[in-house]
């Protein structure tokens, strides 16, 4: 039975939303940032970090099959994933729906998130943290892009917070540099790009830092109803623009292939294609 407390997400100082908690299940304070996680009336649970909202249970599924099902269908030969961030394991977890990948390495920086994910959300990751394919390891994704091996991954994922505190050091020349260096050829990285409506300078200052290191950037979109503001926007940086223009039969023929063709919740191959047409206040934000 719900109670009379109610838990108020601080994005933004002059406009947000809130919660009325059933039950407190965990408060942490890492040594990066203030972690809480509760059982919603609305929402099932729910996790926020430094009083963002980063996930609940009822709506996580949209952010994470956009974030993971469209970069690697839009490569379409994605063997080795590199996730930075999602300490939830809900990136994880999706990428190796994809049987055609050999590889999943995870970066994240605090293992009180994945702790506290394992515990409290177990039905967000499921088997992915004891899949053979992956690699979970609690460190910096900074140190870790420095020094990855040229040309060693195909997609790289980045699931973080926005570029303010402990997520800043993502969004950096430095970072996009090194991320195409350790992508092969027609590698590609992806990121939470925020939302446009509320963060718009958010996704322009990104998206030029992304144009030094790449030769196509752009975003897409998709309709996550906790990442409130209208629609919130993925970074994309490719090394080969056709990438993002992969017709919707051959979308549709890889994600069969891969094994996640009707198995999804938001991501089809006809919304994966649409979603990279983007409304004019967005796309004015990228040059478009």
């Amino acid at each position: 039975m719900a109670t009379d407390t109610w838990v108020n997400e601080t994005l933004y100082p002059a406009w947000g939303q809130r919660f009325r908690v059933v039950r407190e299940l965990a408060r942490v304070q890492s040594q990066f940032q203030d972690i809480m996680v509760f059982e919603s009336e609305t929402h099932g649970r729910v996790m926020l970090l430094d009083g963002v909202v980063q996930i609940t249970e009822a709506d996580e599924f949209v952010y994470q099959e956009m974030l993971t099902h469209v970069p690697l269908l839009a490569h379409g030969a994605a063997k080795r994933v590199l996730i930075i961030g999602a300490g939830d394991g809900g990136v994880l977890k999706r990428v190796l729906e994809h049987r055609t990948v050999e590889k999943a390495v995870m970066v994240e920086i605090d293992g009180e998130v994945i702790r506290l994910a394992k515990e409290h959300m177990p039905g967000i990751a499921g088997d992915a943290w004891t899949d053979p394919r992956a690699e979970v390891i609690v460190g910096d994704g900074i140190d870790y892009v420095r020094q990855a091996a040229a040309a060693s991954f195909d997609v790289v994922i980045v699931d973080s917070t926005d570029p303010i505190g402990v997520g800043e050091v993502l969004f950096t020349d430095e970072f996009y540099a090194n991320a195409a260096r350790l992508l092969s050829d027609r590698g590609l990285i992806v990121n939470q790009g925020g939302v446009p409506f509320m963060q718009a300078d958010e996704l322009r200052e990104t998206n030029i830092r992304r144009a030094k290191a790449f030769p196509d950037t752009w975003a897409y979109v998709a309709a996550v109803p906790t990442y409130v503001g209208g629609f919130m926007t993925l970074g994309w940086a490719a090394k080969d623009k056709a990438l993002r223009h992969v017709g919707v039969e051959d979308i549709r023929k890889r994600a069969q292939a891969a094994g996640i063709l009707g198995r999804t919740r938001y991501w089809t191959p006809e919304i994966h294609a649409g979603a990279f047409h983007l409304p004019p206040y967005i796309a004015q934000n990228l040059g478009g």
